[in-house]
């Protein structure tokens, strides 16, 4: 008899140790993670969306009002939550990785920021993602949201995708139609000879383009990019609509 589970990441590294500088007065007081929207904090949406897609452990990174969010983050039952301590040094997205790495190593492992939030299109994006997951071709798997269609975000787009998935960086000067929604899986591999200390995941994305092993997934729905208190207060607004006319 065959196993017929889907496949799940078995663990998540939630980023969560940013100093949300640009969200200004709505930060002055909490992490950004905790900032609310429609009284729900950033991370416990983040967090909830983990738990229903079947991930049994996030890791969470904290430095900033660190004391808050475990605080905070210690009243969740799941997923199970680990916290990975930067209070002495903010290491960016891949220093984070590496950090945590003694909780993630084991497998394939989902990356979510933690003020990536979004409308459900039809299914769950999570599920759009993992099953989409081959780690035969892929170094990285990227869930991207379309440029034109996502509320609060005003840039150019980082992505361009051929047929297959396959991701090429926006090249400059131009328009690429696909941002990054700030949730991927990626394998162990793509950490092979990664630097020490704080550094960005952008150069060892930059080595999966260049081997073609850097995938992306259309998601399904609205992305919302919560940068300002002027986003946060316009996916509200969004959100207020979306549930008025549920079902």
């Amino acid at each position: 008899m065959t196993n017929s589970k889907p496949w799940r990441p078995q663990a998540a590294l939630v980023l969560a140790a940013g100093l949300g500088t640009r969200m200004r007065h709505l930060s002055n007081t909490l992490p950004k993670p905790l900032v609310p929207l429609n009284g729900v904090p950033l991370i416990d949406r983040v967090l909830d969306r983990i738990a229903q897609a079947g991930i049994p452990r996030a890791v969470v990174n904290v430095h900033f009002m660190a004391d808050l969010l475990e605080t905070h983050l210690a009243a969740r039952m799941r997923p199970a939550i680990v916290i990975s301590d930067e209070r002495g040094q903010l290491l960016e997205t891949g220093g984070a990785v590496m950090k945590a790495w003694p909780h993630l190593k084991s497998g394939p492992f989902l990356i979510h920021n933690s003020d990536s939030v979004w409308i459900e299109g039809v299914g769950a994006n999570l599920d759009r993602l993992t099953q989409a997951w081959n780690p035969a071709v892929m170094d990285t798997l990227m869930l991207l949201a379309p440029t034109a269609h996502s509320i609060g975000y005003e840039g150019d787009g980082d992505f361009d995708m051929d047929g297959d998935g396959r991701l090429a960086r926006r090249k400059p000067g131009h328009q690429s139609p696909f941002v990054f929604a700030g949730v991927s899986i990626a394998h162990p591999k793509l950490f092979a000879d990664a630097p020490t200390g704080a550094f960005s995941l952008n150069p060892l994305w930059n080595r999966a383009i260049e081997a073609q092993r850097l995938y992306g997934v259309r998601m399904d729905g609205t992305w919302m990019h919560v940068g300002t208190p002027e986003a946060v207060a316009e996916a509200e607004r969004r959100l207020t609509r979306e549930e008025a006319h549920a079902p």
